[in-house]
Parts: C-alpha cells; structure tokens; sequence
C-alpha cells in the first residue's frame, strides 16, 4: 500500500485520472462528430455522386458499422498512432497534421517562455510594491487585457502595425512547405504578442494575490526579523510559495492556448493545428476533427497533470503534508 502515498502515490493517482478523463474525452468527441448533421460520404463525392457509389464508399470507409465498433476501431487505431485518412485531401492525417503540430508547437512554445516568467515578475514586483502607483497601473492594466478576445487583440495588433499606422510588421504569415517556423521570426511577432497579451494578465493577477497572502506570513516575517534584505526576502522565501497556485493558472492558461490557438492563427493565417481545425470543419473532415480535438483534450489534461505535480514539488507545505501521510 506504500504505493498509494506520499508524493509517488500523487502521480500514479494523477496518472490514472488522467487516463480515465481522455477515455471519457474521447468518447464524447467521437459521440458529437457521429452527431453531426450531413453524411460525409456525400461530402467527400459531391451532391452528383449515385446511390451506388455512396453506398460503396460508406462500406470503404466502414460508415455503415455500429458506433461501438466505429469507436474501438478509431480508438485502436489512434492508440496506435493511425490517425485515419483525411476524407478531404485523401493522404494520411499523420502526414497531414505532421508541419501544423510543428508550428502550433513552437508558437505555443515562444509565448509560453514569454508570457509565463513575464507574469510571474509583473505579479511579484506588484505585491512587493502593493498600492503603489506601479501597482495600481498593473491591476487596471492586466483587468483590461483580460476582458479582450483574443481576436480583437489580433486584430488591433495587425492595425496598429500592419496597416496604414506603422506597417512594420507582417499582419498575414505565408510560409512555404518544409520550411521551419523559426525561419520567419517577423511573422511570429504578432501572433505571438497576441497569445502573450492572453496569458500575462491571468498569471500576474493570481501571482499577486498569492504573493500578498505570503508576504504577510509569519515565515516571511520571520526571515525579516533575522535581518535579511528585502530583495531576499521576495525571491528566495516569498515566490517560491507564491508558485504553487501560479503554475495552476499557467498550465489552465498554456491548455488554454491550445484552444485559443484556433482564433489567433484564424486571424493571422498561421499554419498551425487551429487553422486545420477550422478547415476541417469547414470540409467535415471528420478523421482530421477528432484527430484533433482528440490531441488538444490530451494536451490540455497533460498540462494540467504536469502542474498538479510541480505544485507538489514546489510548494514546501503541500510536499510536506504528502510526504506525513
């Protein structure tokens, strides 16, 4: 029983859970794709196509198999990583998706490294310097940003420096095939300020409030009175503590962008698993569709797992009260 405690009991318990939610996720998106209205048959061989056909082609693509057995072949198949043939371009969705992950990932990567340390700064400076000017700058500021859509701040972005104002910067990315993203550093900037400008303010909002609590603490009182400066003080006893709830908002933010995604590279034309999605629903490219909603709900519970144990291992208190049981 050794197992099920302390923290090594956490993470199997995380696990666990975590498998449970993905087979409860993915049998909700195949249910609501087998919802939807239209016939893909139809979809794929136009409104001229005979019953004939129609029909021959359901049987190609198993359509007319009962749900359950759809199910266990696509969930079999993807645990395999066979992600189906994509019903609008006719080629493999792994060699589909293959560049888009690439991009997506790696402008989820940028505007995390940029949000996340951002955030956790703005949020700490604030509660060190709480009511001042700064302070209040940063509480209005942050509480303003946060009540934007990502699509207007996209959209503002590529007016003030896209168009007629600055015309500094790409307001569309256009890419070639086979060239990586970082080869396009002037075409990130954007799409990336736009995701930056969603995360920041969540993650600085609750970095304060948790640092505010700390640094009335009587452990942080304590290492004042033992003469300790104040800078001190801050980072080595306050923020540690304060990161605990700060990864939650942040892992919640980072899942959060993969879904966010989907507006901002609507908006800018970036070539990434947002952008696909939007495609495929538009072509009701069904294997394409819970191929990715599948991958974005694993990521979003991946993330999210992933925080829940850095809480642990940062947090002294909460390692501590595992580590008693």
């Amino acid at each position: 029983m050794t197992l099920w405690r302390g923290i090594p009991g956490f993470i199997v318990r995380r696990l666990l859970l975590s498998v449970l939610t993905l087979f409860v996720v993915s049998v909700i998106i195949f249910a609501a794709t087998q919802a939807l209205p239209g016939d893909a048959a139809r979809s794929i061989l136009g409104r001229g196509a005979t019953p004939e056909a129609l029909e021959n082609l359901r049987l190609e693509l198993g359509l007319n198999e009962p749900a359950v057995q759809q199910y266990l072949y696509w969930i079999g198949d993807f645990l395999t990583g066979d992600l189906g043939i994509s019903l609008a371009a006719n080629i493999p969705v792994t060699e589909l998706l293959s560049d888009r992950i690439l991009y997506s990932s790696f402008l989820m990567l940028v505007a995390a490294l940029v949000s996340i340390p951002l955030g956790i700064v703005i949020g700490a400076v604030s509660a060190r310097r709480r009511d001042s000017a700064f302070d209040h700058t940063m509480s209005m500021t942050t509480l303003g940003l946060a009540a934007l859509p990502e699509f207007v701040v996209g959209l503002t972005l590529v007016v003030l420096f896209s168009t007629t104002i600055f015309q500094w910067l790409p307001g569309v990315v256009v890419t070639e095939p086979g060239v990586g993203p970082w080869h396009y550093p002037k075409e990130l900037i954007l799409p990336t300020a736009t995701l930056v400008i969603a995360v920041v303010p969540y993650t600085a909002r609750i970095m304060r409030a948790s640092m505010v609590e700390i640094l009335e603490s009587d452990y942080v009182e304590m290492a004042r009175l033992k003469g300790l400066p104040e800078r001190l003080v801050l980072w080595r006893h306050a923020v540690p503590n304060g990161l605990a709830p700060t990864f939650q908002v942040a892992a919640l933010n980072l899942a959060y962008l993969a879904g966010g995604i989907v507006v901002v590279e609507t908006v800018f034309n970036y070539p990434g698993i947002g952008l696909a999605l939007v495609e495929a629903v538009q072509s009701r490219d069904m294997p394409v569709v819970q191929a990715l909603a599948l991958l974005i709900a694993g990521l979003y519970v991946v993330l999210n797992m992933l925080a829940d144990i850095a809480t642990i291992l940062v947090s002294p208190r909460l390692r501590t009260s595992l580590t008693a049981r």
